[in-house]
């Protein structure tokens, strides 16, 4: 028998929108996939060289548990460069991507029964990660009208004798929401008040359109000695498949979650740590280079997706998603085959997409909201513009 933990356990929507895509692709079915939570892009030649060099030189052996130390300091002049935050090599922590990171705080920090505040929506893994630790998710409303902007009041109000940290994403995923620095400055306060901690995940810092980032980390330090910034390689400079992220906060808990890493899976790879110096390190081009295309696509498939019935969707201000009310669809009949269909909420949205439209979406009812399904605009303006045209004629056949 399976552990009871299992038993409530979501596995991850994204990741199975792709398999399907995949399924129905190698079949010779011709999906667009708007479903991918990665660049379209390939990862830069000069990261991509670094790798090679370094299994030229041997580094191909077990590492530090937590990195080695040229990658750690490479994090630590990122972190001062990007933010103006102040670390030392022993207040980081590399692990094998960022979601490994969330997962080694959550089991750090987490006791049966303690309370984690994730404001919604949310990524899928954040309530999950909980749950496996059998802690209890507690999901805080964001409001499409404010851009899904971080709500003070409702994260104040959410707040028990249970609850043990708060998970802050901005760049948000799924909305693309950029937390306002008053919000920010707010719930600060309320996690200092009420000793608690702050995970802020980063990883599409670099993909801030409109406004600026602000990591919480950097209101003070009070607010700093609560906090765990998160980040990645993988968004920034195209890296998801090489599998590093990484972690700064307080040397006590960094050292407990470089305990827990130690039994779990010990180093990442050696050869994508090298790359992940260079990275940082190197020129940053590249990195504004697909900031600014992605930006640009933004506009494509917003303007598109405002202009179907019954879909609406807020300009995001940062990472590549598109997080789309489809509420305008609900109570439409879908007729495939001998079978009518109503549309009743994300998961019917999404399946009348991908069968009618040969569009493969996510949705959103994982992420906390039944009443969106969420769309990667990490792909060309050609497939942006055929699979929207796609949306449109299959969105005319319902009644």
């Amino acid at each position: 028998m399976l552990a009871d933990r299992l038993k409530t356990l979501a596995p991850s929507s994204t990741l199975a929108v792709q398999a399907k895509a995949r399924e129905l692709r190698a079949r010779g079915v011709d999906v667009i996939s708007f479903g991918a939570g990665e660049p379209d892009f390939d990862t830069p030649e000069r990261i991509k060289d670094a790798a090679v060099q370094a299994m030229r030189r041997g580094q191909t052996k077990y590492t530090e548990v937590g990195g080695i130390p040229e990658l750690r300091a490479a994090v630590c002049a990122k972190l001062k460069r990007d933010q103006g935050l102040d670390y030392t090599p022993a207040e980081i922590l590399v692990s094998c991507g960022a979601k490994h990171t969330l997962y080694n705080i959550a089991t750090a920090l987490l006791n049966p029964g303690d309370e984690v505040v994730v404001p919604s929506p949310f990524w899928v893994s954040y309530p999950e990660q909980a749950r496996l630790l059998d802690a209890v998710p507690v999901p805080v409303e964001t409001r499409e009208a404010s851009g899904f902007d971080l709500d003070p009041a409702r994260v104040r109000d959410a707040i028990t004798p249970r609850t043990k940290l708060i998970v802050l994403n901005s760049p948000n995923n799924p909305t693309g929401a950029v937390f306002s620095r008053a919000a920010l400055e707010t719930v600060a306060r309320l996690a200092v008040e009420h000793g608690l901690w702050l995970v802020s995940d980063e990883c599409y810092e670099s993909l801030t359109f409109d406004g600026r980032h602000v990591s919480i980390a950097s209101l003070g330090p009070e607010v700093k000695a609560r906090t765990l910034v998160v980040n990645t390689c993988s968004k920034a400079y195209a890296m998801t498949g090489w599998r590093i992220g990484y972690a700064a906060g307080p040397r006590d808990v960094i050292r407990a979650m470089t305990d827990v890493q130690s039994q779990v899976t010990s180093n990442p790879s050696s050869i994508a740590q090298w790359a992940a110096v260079e990275a940082l390190s190197g020129p940053q081009d590249d990195v504004a280079k697909m900031a600014g295309e992605f930006d640009r696509r933004r506009r494509l498939i917003i303007a598109g997706l405002n202009a179907l019935p019954g879909m609406s969707c807020v300009m995001p201000k940062g990472a590549f998603y598109a997080f789309a009310n489809v509420s305008g669809l609900f109570g439409r009949t879908w007729t495939h085959g001998q079978t009518r269909t109503t549309l009743k909420g994300s998961l019917d949205v999404t399946g009348f997409l991908l069968e009618a439209a040969r569009v493969a979406v996510v949705p959103g009812l994982d992420f906390g909201s039944d009443a969106h399904v969420r769309l990667s605009y990490a792909t060309s303006d050609a497939l942006i513009t055929e699979g929207l045209a796609r949306m449109k004629a299959a969105i005319a056949t319902v009644s």
